[in-house]
């Protein structure tokens, strides 16, 4: 299973989102642990492989849920 994450950039017309296969806790966990350390920066790696870095100075807000890949309509 993939979690979806959305991440919010002060500053950024648009969000970045990304699907890994993490769980919603690890990522959690992730966004805490950065936002405590002192280098304050948040790497996630997607499922393609490809690894996302942003400051944590930066971060609007962190959105973490489940995957809807294969979800067939409109969104509202």
């Amino acid at each position: 299973m993939t979690v979806e994450v959305k991440i919010g950039v002060q500053n950024a017309a648009r969000e970045l989102v990304l699907e890994t296969d993490e769980t919603n806790e690890s990522v959690a966990t992730l966004v805490k642990e950065a936002l405590a350390s002192e280098d304050g920066v948040l790497t996630l790696t997607d499922t393609k492989g490809k690894v996302t870095v942003v400051p944590t100075a930066k971060l609007a807000y962190v959105e973490i849920g489940r995957s809807v890949a294969g979800q067939v309509g409109f969104r509202s």
